[in-house]
């Protein structure tokens, strides 16, 4: 029913050595730029406070707009450091899915191009949340040091 699995041949055979050694940092690296990327978005809302958001979600329709701009603050702020981090990684990129498909969702009307204030960044990131919530912390998180994960 299936093929055999095989391996690409290598087009620069001496090349294998370098990927041997930097394959393992891949799924970190995508971790931890998607968490630090999420995170600084949080961090506009840490610094800016409810009292910029707040009205920006109303007039948005987005009520009730404080418990959302809490919300959103946690899961990107806080939930972005913790996926960079590895820690409670599934939790964080379930979260990070669902708000982001919510926002696919408010901006479905405007198209699918980001320059036109359309769905597409959103379901970037939604799409690459979903990998980390279905592929986990991996070998470098702190769940993988704990040894518990959800």
């Amino acid at each position: 029913m299936f093929e055999e699995k095989r391996t690409p041949r290598l087009l620069f055979p001496a090349l294998q050595p370098l990927y041997d050694s930097i394959t393992p940092l891949a799924w970190p690296l995508v971790r931890c730029a998607s968490g630090l990327i999420l995170a600084v978005h949080g961090w506009g809302k840490v610094s800016k406070g409810p009292e910029t958001f707040v009205p920006l979600f109303s007039k948005m329709g987005l009520e009730p707009a404080l418990l959302i701009f809490w919300t959103l603050l946690v899961v990107e702020f806080i939930g972005g450091i913790s996926m960079a981090a590895g820690l409670l990684t599934r939790f964080w990129a379930a979260a990070i899915t669902i708000e982001m498909l919510v926002i696919v969702n408010i901006y479905i009307p405007n198209g699918f191009g980001w320059l036109a204030r359309g769905y597409e960044y959103a379901l970037l990131w939604a799409l690459v949340s979903l990998a980390i919530w279905m592929k986990g912390g991996g070998e470098y998180s702190i769940d993988r040091k704990f040894g518990v994960e959800l």
